[in-house]
């Protein structure tokens, strides 16, 4: 394994040669205008269900599992915690603004708000990172599974700040600028502004010193603490980073929604960003959007084929065809189809 050094100095076709290899690279060229031109324009010609329901609801979903896959496919640390984190911000985004429960809530300004509920939210984060970088492997899983157990049913019993079963309702997001961000097409556009922040921020962190550093950290963390890398210093600090992000899609969420509540924070939706995550793709940032897109799509469709009861077995055994058939997710069966079509579908020799 390279050195972080080796790896900076080396020629830039070579650095992004490793990276595509890795799928970490963005596509070359104009790949993403098309894309981006679709997105922008897909309220103009959708309806409030899709441009709400689907297309941003998928981006929130996205955004807290890009944090996962962050940890998971850059760091090798696996935490069932951010689902947690992203509900901790919509928390105490209504604990210090305002909401149904004024008796609890102190009714400051979203200007003050806001940024203390991201805050809060990444300080626990980091607070969960201190934890789990004791640990390795299952035992990461473990513990951070755990908190995000113990934190559930500490907001569902806790009624003097949490307000216990019922959380917080009325929950409508700041009216910056004098706009009215629960117009569907605004909120759209606002979490689409947040999404493609945090995938830039996701692909640029990869390929800058810290990125390479957490890289090698999960390839071996005996060889970097020989090098005299701060191995534990390096996974809170991704804990922390990972934390901000998953905190915006948690406030995200809760404009969405208009609540918050322990159901948010339960173990399916705790459980449900890791399937998100490794259904997309852990490889590259785009793979928890499309995983998420995935997803929602089958939330909201498979009623019409299945019993509502059952969504949760027709979601895990796609979850477990795609682990068996692509260990990349749906865009590692993307990529096996890419290289199909050019060997002209003849198999390798």
């Amino acid at each position: 394994m390279a050195s972080i050094t080796e790896q900076r100095d080396a020629p830039a076709g070579e650095r992004g040669a490793e990276l595509e290899r890795r799928g970490l690279a963005l596509p070359r060229g104009w790949a993403y205008l098309p894309l981006g031109l679709f997105l922008v324009a897909f309220p103009l010609f959708a309806g409030e269900f899709w441009t709400v329901q689907i297309g941003a609801y998928s981006m929130i979903l996205g955004v807290i599992a890009l944090s996962l896959m962050f940890l998971a496919g850059y760091g090798g640390m696996v935490s069932l915690a951010q689902m947690t984190v992203a509900g901790t911000a919509g928390y105490f985004f209504a604990i210090f603004g305002t909401s149904s429960e004024m008796s609890i809530s102190l009714g400051w300004s979203p200007w003050l708000s806001l940024p203390l509920a991201l805050l809060v939210a990444t300080l626990f984060a980091t607070l969960i990172g201190l934890l789990a970088s004791r640990t390795a492997g299952i035992y990461t899983i473990m513990i951070t599974l755990a908190i995000a157990v113990a934190f559930f049913y500490f907001t569902r019993q806790n009624y003097e700040l949490f307000n216990g079963f019922n959380g917080f309702a009325q929950i409508a997001p700041p009216a910056f600028f004098g706009y009215d961000w629960n117009q569907p097409q605004l909120f759209y556009y606002l979490t689409l502004a947040v999404a493609a922040l945090c995938y830039a921020a996701v692909v640029y962190l990869g390929r800058s010193t810290f990125g390479l550093t957490v890289q090698a950290l999960r390839d071996n963390q005996r060889r970097m603490r020989a090098l005299g890398y701060h191995v534990t210093g390096h996974q809170v600090a991704a804990y922390a980073t990972a934390g901000f992000m998953a905190a915006l899609g948690g406030l995200l969420l809760v404009f969405l929604n208009g609540r918050i509540s322990p159901g948010t924070i339960g173990v399916g939706p705790v459980i449900d960003i890791l399937i998100i995550a490794v259904l997309g793709g852990l490889r590259h940032p785009i793979g928890p959007f499309v995983g998420a897109l995935a997803f929602v799509l089958l939330d909201n469709f498979a009623i019409d084929l299945i019993e509502r009861e059952r969504f949760n077995t027709v979601i895990g055994l796609c979850f477990l065809a795609v682990v068996l058939f692509s260990p990349d997710g749906l865009l590692g069966l993307w990529e096996k189809a890419r290289r199909a079509l050019a060997r002209g579908g003849r198999p390798r020799s």
